[in-house]
């Protein structure tokens, strides 16, 4: 008896999936703007979440190529006020004397060099070409562009005597060398002017894209010593690349221990600067693109929700056309349970269908979006694909369930009149 009432079922569950193909297919130009609504609300969800997951994982990968093995000893900022109620203690900031005595003391696993931010709004000029007056003026010893990570495509870095006797040279970004050198001009060995001083160029920088932040390939890099006749109270900080990734965290406490000396704080008290790794610039990105997608998650339900009224709207105008086919079907036995599964099925085809649509068009939205921002290469959002799927059959059911009902319980022998 069990095995009949599962075949039957079955049986019945088919026969209603073909009952909801056919009744899609006399409706053809209704179903197709249904599945273009849920396609909209879908593709917006997708493209947005796509989008998101690309730009995250391009900018990721940007990172890890400053590499996680790097860390950084800065000056804390004194403008964060009052925290908790109680204000902040203010701290000197690190001192090129300080930097350089660390940078002679240095004794660990890995390089360091010294770096500090000159301006960030520089005008270049050459011959009758200038920039914007957006150019970031980055001034480092001769290990600044090692532990930086930054790799040079024309020319050479500057040299630990040059650094020393600081001289007027300098490494362009490579949006810089295009702006100011046209028709492919060779760079090298030629004079700029930044600051009201000349510079010689000696190397361009090989193109790092915007998600390396302020500066990117948007800067000129000048010796450390150089800098100091410019301006020679800036804030310094100090960058150390460790050879091996396992080695960070006990480099991290050896110059924690070393810089605290440099500075004289007193054993056991709060660090008068800061120090960390590079990857907990990762670790914000993922906060702040938590919150994209939750606001990307918000707008594709919104569109979702309209959609899904317009759904219910447009099954129970398709129970009314159909009361009679639904009249005769009670009269040759078919059950209240049949006749809405039959529609509820109906519902959630349609929804799927809208969702496949709107997952494809997501998806190309979404990897455009991320290449066009200078993302790396087309990705396939496995995760937001299932959740789309999950959320189209759940309007299809919710949308579907008052016109499916209102089918069960109409009366066939009124049905059978009905005109």
């Amino acid at each position: 008896m069990l095995s009949n009432n599962k075949f039957n079922f079955i049986n019945s569950f088919f026969w209603n999936i073909s009952e909801a193909f056919s009744s899609i297919k006399s409706n053809k130009l209704r179903v197709f703007l249904t599945c273009a609504i849920i396609s909209v609300g879908i593709s917006s969800l997708v493209g947005i979440l796509t989008s998101i997951d690309g730009i995250q994982q391009s900018v990721s990968s940007s990172f890890s190529e400053l590499g996680s093995n790097s860390f950084y000893i800065r000056s804390i900022r004194n403008d964060r006020g009052k925290e908790s109620g109680i204000i902040k203690k203010k701290y000197p900031i690190i001192k090129y004397r300080e930097a350089e005595d660390f940078i002679t003391r240095y004794n660990g696993s890995g390089i360091a060099s010294i770096s500090t931010r000159v301006t960030p709004i520089a005008e270049l000029k050459y011959k009758s070409e200038t920039t914007n007056p957006n150019v970031v003026i980055d001034a480092g010893d001769h290990n600044y562009i090692i532990t930086n990570q930054k790799e040079i495509l024309l020319g050479r870095n500057f040299t630990q005597t040059e650094n020393k006797n600081g001289n007027f040279v300098a490494i362009l970004g490579s949006r810089i060398k295009s702006t100011l050198f046209k028709n492919n001009e060779d760079p090298i060995n030629k004079f700029i002017v930044a600051r009201g001083s000349k510079f010689k160029v000696i190397g361009v920088l090989d193109e790092q894209g915007s998600s390396f932040g302020p500066g990117g390939d948007n800067l000129i890099i000048i010796p450390i010593e150089t800098s100091r006749k410019l301006k020679p109270t800036s804030r310094y900080e100090i960058t150390v690349l460790v050879n091996k990734l396992d080695k960070v965290q006990n480099d991290i406490d050896y110059s924690r221990g070393l810089f605290k000396l440099i500075r004289k704080d007193l054993i056991g008290s709060e660090d008068s600067f800061e120090i960390g790794k590079n990857e907990s610039l990762n670790e914000n990105l993922a906060e702040i693109s938590s919150y994209l997608k939750i606001g990307g998650f918000t707008i594709g339900f919104i569109t979702l929700l309209g959609a899904s009224i317009g759904l219910m709207n447009i099954m129970l105008v398709s129970v009314t056309e159909r009361t009679r086919e639904i009249g005769v079907r009670k009269s040759i036995g078919a059950t209240p349970n049949v006749i809405k599964y039959q529609f509820l099925l109906e519902s959630i085809l349609i929804c799927l269908l809208g969702g496949f649509g709107g997952i494809i068009l997501g998806m190309l939205f979404g990897n455009l979006v991320t290449i066009y921002i200078g993302g790396g290469s087309f990705i396939i959002p496995w995760l937001w694909i299932l959740v789309s799927l999950i959320i189209s059959a759940i309007v299809g059911i919710i949308s579907g369930y008052l016109p499916a009902k209102k089918a069960s319980e109409l009366d066939p022998i009124e049905s059978l009149r009905f005109e």
